[in-house]
């Protein structure tokens, strides 16, 4: 029975003279009584208050009595000052297994809304990394999440596969590639990109030192260079105003994005060779990740429309031009400032591109609500994106949300891909399968199974560990990975919820040899049944809530409750060896039930469960 649904409606008619004045929505939830008093469930009455006219304590009495004479599944309560504990019959918990039980399926009802979730969107100017998965991670669980809730879930991305930073790693190779390819030197294809793209940052430093010492540019630069500023700060300040006025290869560089715009034969054949062994890269990198694209979009092709929506608006006078030509909008009268659109020479900027694309995603599959999974660097950016979209009155303006989240750093610190110095995501996911299969060894676990099997288990504990470490963390905080802490098989870990599911198909296993037969009815439930009930009677409410909030930290929360409960279950109580085979039937049935629930939560996170561990 849906006990939440008959309290309501018990509510109801007990204040059936203020019905219309009743607002259930806020009031009436039902929580697990805290342990420390008796009770299964708790309800708040303070909000009956000026209903009854009575006190707290007599209003909790009051309606205790009507419940437990309305709902037979309540035998008792008590009352402990505004909180009215109910606790509930054997046949609720019994009947409550049986349902669970008969429920094929664990997703939402289906909803009609559609709902568009882009995430990843990298650079094709180097290899995805630790910051990158954060991303993937967080934008796959959510879409998936949103299919659980019932929603209809389109997956895309952007593909940022031009503009100045994707012709620095072109005009490295052009320069000092020798014509080498991924093929010839043994590296994955955007790996090996990427490695231009370092190659020219310090082909960039070194220029940048060189001309530094000449006598016209000390002048300069010391009568502005700030009181005990360093060179790297002092590089980093003057680094936009250098590469754009007085570098070699920034010029170069330039010039180029200007040939490709250009359309220029040249430029735009190196341009797909690169851009098609990134992609290639990245695909690898995505299957390894278990993620998917439903649909593609291109830079290179959505700031055209950018590009004329922005000319439309200029016309229209919500756009103006600057006196050196650049083209803006003014959104000081919402709380920002003047936003850059077109640059002066005109080239497009991202928001030329995400103008573009948030039409085009519009026209092709109709979503009104699109998600963009991005790092809160970007919060100002998507705030005066979403501004724009309602000054241009489209549709879709106000279902626009920025899915904004928190950086990952290591122990070590801050990655920089200029520097080199990020962790690639190929080389974290090998990493945390070669932490899993060390811990395994340290552990001694002896599995009887092939070298091949046992390699996929440590394949499933190492990203299942990765995975839930980065998406049990709410997406606003920041994140210090730790490869080694996240494969920790005890505390909140993915291999110690995994490991609560892997005891629960050890037991079923060991069941298949025996007779089981149920003809007695189970009453003497343990309290840790019932709190495992409680927590699988909460799960679609958690998938609402969490659906709704776009969080995958709360399915994650969720399964570590849920697995706790069951290892303290699995330690407490005998299910093999229960007294009766009543006893041992329903705790079989709800170890099933404890194994569905997590399998479909890890399901939502892209984790896979491992039969043996």
């Amino acid at each position: 029975m849906d006990l939440q649904k008959s309290v309501i409606e018990a509510l109801h008619t007990y204040f059936n003279d203020q019905r219309n004045d009743l607002d259930l929505t806020s009031m009436s939830g039902l929580s697990p009584t805290r342990k420390e008093f008796e009770g299964d469930y708790t309800l708040v009455v303070f909000p009956f208050l000026k209903w009854t006219g009575k006190s707290p304590e007599e209003s909790a009495k009051m309606i205790g009595d009507y419940l437990v004479d309305s709902i037979d599944d309540i035998a008792s309560f008590n009352v402990i000052k505004g909180f009215l504990n109910l606790e509930l019959s054997t046949e609720f918990w019994t009947s409550a297994l049986h349902k669970l039980l008969e429920k094929e399926k664990l997703d939402l009802a289906a909803k009609e809304e559609k709902i568009l979730v882009e995430f990843s969107s990298p650079n094709t100017n180097k290899p995805l990394h630790l910051g990158h998965i954060r991303n993937i991670l967080l934008g796959a669980s959510t879409s998936s999440l949103l299919q659980a809730g019932g929603y209809q879930v389109i997956n895309t991305q952007i593909i940022n596969d031009r503009g100045i930073a994707v012709c620095k790693s072109m005009l490295a190779w052009q320069k000092f590639g020798n014509e080498a390819t991924p093929s010839s030197s043994g590296q994955k294809g955007d790996h090996f990109v990427g490695h231009y793209y370092v190659l020219f940052e310090n082909k960039f430093k070194e220029e940048y030192k060189e001309w530094q010492t000449k006598e016209t540019a000390s002048k300069v630069y010391q009568l502005q260079r700030k009181e005990g500023e360093n060179e790297e700060a002092f590089f980093k300040r003057f680094k936009n105003e250098y590469f754009n006025t007085h570098s070699a290869l920034g010029l170069e560089a330039k010039e180029m994005l200007q040939q490709w715009e250009n359309n220029d034969t040249e430029v735009r054949a190196l341009w797909s060779k690169m851009n098609q062994w990134v992609y290639d890269g990245f695909n690898s990198t995505y299957d390894k990740l278990g993620v998917y694209f439903d649909t593609l979009y291109y830079e290179s092709d959505t700031y055209l429309l950018g590009k004329d929506m922005i000319q439309k608006g200029l016309a229209e006078k919500l756009f103006f031009q600057k006196d050196d030509g650049s083209t803006w909008i003014d959104l000081e009268d919402v709380g920002l400032d003047h936003k850059l659109v077109l640059r002066s020479d005109g080239t497009s900027v991202y928001m030329t591109q995400d103008i573009g694309t948030a039409e085009l995603r519009f026209k092709d599959h109709g979503a009104k609500k699109m998600i963009y999974t991005v790092a809160n660097e970007q919060d100002y950016h998507f705030k005066a994106l979403f501004e724009i979209c309602k000054k241009l009155n489209k549709p879709y303006a106000e279902g626009l949300y920025h899915l904004s989240y928190g950086m990952v750093d290591l122990p070590s610190g801050k990655m920089k891909s200029r520097e080199g110095t990020v962790v690639d995501a190929d080389d974290l996911i090998q990493e945390v399968i070669d932490e899993a299969k060390r811990n395994s060894l340290e552990r001694e676990v002896q599995l009887e199974i092939s070298e091949e099997a046992q390699n996929e288990i440590y394949r499933k504990v190492g990203l299942g560990a990765l995975k839930y470490f980065i998406l049990k963390i709410n997406p606003k905080k920041r994140i210090v990975f730790d490869p080694k802490e996240s494969v920790d098989m005890q505390g909140d870990t993915g291999p110690y919820i995994q490991n609560a599911y892997v005891r629960i198909k050890s037991v079923e296993r060991r069941l298949k040899s025996q007779d089981l037969k149920a003809e007695d009815s189970y009453t003497a439930i343990e309290e840790v049944e019932k709190e495992i009930l409680q927590l699988l009677l909460s799960y679609p409410l958690v998938l609402e809530e969490a659906s709704s909030n776009y969080d995958p930290s709360e399915i994650a929360a969720y399964s570590y409750k849920l697995a706790k409960s069951y290892h303290k279950f699995y330690h407490d109580i005998r299910i093999l060896k229960a007294d009766t085979d009543a006893a041992k039937l329903f705790r079989l049935n709800l170890s099933s039930q404890v194994a569905k629930h997590l399998k479909h939560a890890f399901n939502i996170l892209g984790i896979e469960m491992p039969e043996k561990m």
